[in-house]
């Protein structure tokens, strides 16, 4: 399947943000809601931003294997559902999934010609400064943790096919899109018409 695009990127590295400018610019992308069991924020809609489930619904969901992916993240699960993907690649329609290092590796051992882009912030000391900001207490708690997680996740860079850097939000943005546009050229996704061109008499 290759009308998969993957975005993974450090808590902080204003990825969440991204995605909402390139969805908004690009109403033809379908956004993949993932499930968790986390409680649901004060700003948060069930079925925009996740679907909201119980843990114990959330087990029976991977015992059935109702899950693409998922894994378990600051004592909650995240996951992403095969009924999500199929629903939201209907008819050729490229579809979008945030994920963080761990989902987009179980994405990639499934559909392994999928996009992957990596949103990442210019350095540690500027991803510290925006957890601080953050107005959520249970973040602000633990940001020593979310720094070493951070690490992590850059250190497995070359999972990624594009590296975005988040210095200047207008900026990322625009390499975002040129990524994305990219994207809808490449050969593998021009074949058809291409060939319709070649069979012109």
């Amino acid at each position: 399947m290759n009308n998969i695009i993957v975005i993974s990127g450090p808590s902080g590295s204003g990825k969440s943000t991204l995605i909402h400018i390139l969805l908004k610019e690009h109403k033809e992308l379908n956004f993949s809601v993932s499930y968790t069991s986390r409680k649901k924020r004060v700003n948060e809609e069930n079925g925009k931003n996740y679907y909201f489930i119980s843990k114990d619904k959330f087990r029976e969901m991977i015992d059935t294997d109702k899950f693409v992916e998922w894994a378990k993240v600051h004592s909650n699960y995240y996951g992403t559902s095969w009924d999500e993907i199929d629903l939201k690649s209907k008819n050729d329609k490229v579809v979008v999934l945030d994920l963080d290092v761990q989902g987009a590796k179980n994405i990639k051992k499934k559909f392994s010609d999928a996009l992957f882009i990596l949103i990442i912030p210019p350095s540690i000391k500027e991803l510290e400064k925006r957890l601080i900001k953050r107005e959520h207490n249970e973040i602000n708690k633990d940001i020593k943790q979310r720094l070493r997680i951070a690490k992590n996740e850059l250190e497995q860079y070359e999972l990624y096919d594009y590296i975005v850097i988040n210095e200047n939000l207008k900026d990322a943005s625009f390499v975002l899109n040129c990524i994305y546009i990219s994207f809808l050229n490449l050969t593998c996704r021009k074949r058809i018409s291409v060939e319709r061109i070649i069979g012109e008499k």
